[in-house]
């Protein structure tokens, strides 16, 4: 008899890790955590992501599910009855929180990643430039979504929320390298005020890495090699 336990293989930096984890926050589903190992891949994550070989991927029911925001919209159907509804009941909404999700993952944060390996100053000012215009746009969509409300999903977090939410921790490190503020209170105010209350939420206190601890283990990452 397959076992009903939920799993998540992940690691603690990694924003994508953190999508599902805040899902199962927010349904109130106990989970156990599996740890990888950075710079290695363990033989569970291999055999249960065998076409992409990452993580996040979660195991319910024996059953690999991977790939972080369909895991997301995993969790929410699995668990519709339990807590928030994470995606929009609305279709326009409901597509128009992928789309933004989508953007996200595909422009927005290959800039940011891209910031600490820039070579020179003139390639981190136009990546900078990047994110920034990113932010702003994202900013529109904020106000767009949430309708007056404190987060893109309404009264409470949601899919559109996670998969940004999600990239705060990196975002403040990159702020901290860079000595420039991208999510700025005079340029993104309502991004602002709900990136504070996103990172305060009881589902995502727990997740989110102190931009300490994650600088330092940003610093591991993108140490240069010596020559």
């Amino acid at each position: 008899m397959a076992s009903d336990e939920v799993k998540i293989i992940g690691a603690w930096a990694s924003p994508f890790v953190m999508r599902p984890r805040i899902a199962l926050n927010l349904k109130s589903v106990p989970y156990e955590f599996l740890q990888e190992t950075f710079g290695s891949k363990s033989e569970l994550l291999l055999k249960s992501n065998p076409v992409h070989k990452k993580i996040p991927v979660l195991i319910h029911a024996d059953k690999p599910v991977c790939e972080s925001n369909i895991i997301v919209e995993y969790v929410d159907e699995t668990w519709s009855t339990s807590g928030p509804s994470i995606l929009p009941s609305n279709p326009y909404d409901r597509a128009i929180a992928r789309f933004w999700a989508a953007y996200i993952d595909e422009k927005w944060f290959p800039s940011l990643k891209s910031i600490p390996k820039a070579e020179g100053e003139e390639e981190k000012k136009a990546l900078l430039a990047q994110v920034e215009e990113g932010t702003v746009l994202l900013e529109k969509a904020f106000i767009d979504c949430s309708k007056g409300k404190p987060f893109f999903n309404g009264e409470h977090i949601g899919y559109l929320d996670i998969a940004f939410g999600c990239f705060l921790g990196w975002l403040r490190v990159t702020e901290l390298a860079a000595g420039y503020k991208l999510l700025d209170e005079a340029k993104t105010p309502s991004l602002s005020k709900w990136a504070e209350q996103f990172c305060n939420d009881p589902a995502v206190k727990p997740v989110m890495p102190e931009t300490a601890t994650l600088a330092e283990f940003a610093k591991k990452i993108f140490a240069k090699p010596a020559k």
